[in-house]
């Protein structure tokens, strides 16, 4: 497999090893506390609606009505995994799917108002749930704490992308 450069650094030159340690334990203890809740919000919508369901519905919401193939590549799924995941969303009303309009023979999916509801009723509980858990943060904390987060979800990203195996050509003779 090739390196990139940032791949050939050795990675305990980058920071403290000790302080890498807890980041990766406290990214662990965090993934799995994530869960085992779902960041579920509070009340009755508390666990309710799974991961990928959330965000489906999310980006649908967010971006509009697109097809399968474009879904799966903004959420950087396979469009398999849409496809399975999608389905129990139409069979419960939340998502509509309906021809394309410029190609009837393409399905497009889109947030059904059913949908739409259920996601305001989902972030409203996980925006409940934030407020709670942040309840002694200044203002500064959250933003630099989304901040941080958004930049470390990114950094992940572009790492899952990076690391798709592509296969690689004969060295020329």
């Amino acid at each position: 497999m090739p390196t990139t450069p940032e791949m050939s650094m050795d990675m305990t030159t980058v920071g403290d090893p000790g302080l890498l340690d807890t980041l990766q334990h406290e990214v662990a203890v965090f993934a799995r506390r994530a869960e085992q809740t779902r960041l579920g919000g509070v009340g009755q919508v508390r666990n309710t609606m799974d991961r990928a369901a959330y965000l489906l519905l999310n980006r649908l919401d967010k971006e509009g009505p697109m097809g399968v193939k474009a879904l799966a590549a903004s959420m950087g799924i396979d469009s398999s995994t849409v496809t399975r995941q999608v389905a129990p969303l139409v069979d419960s009303g939340l998502v509509k799917r309906t021809s394309h309009p410029e190609d009837g023979r393409a399905v497009v999916l889109q947030l059904s108002p059913r949908g739409a509801a259920r996601l305001e009723e989902v972030r409203s509980s996980r925006r409940a749930l934030m407020a709670e858990l942040t309840h002694d943060w200044a203002p500064e904390e959250r933003e630099e704490f989304c901040t941080l987060l958004t930049r470390f979800n990114r950094a992940l990203s572009a790492r899952t992308v990076q690391a798709v195996p592509s296969v690689e050509q004969p060295p020329a003779s």
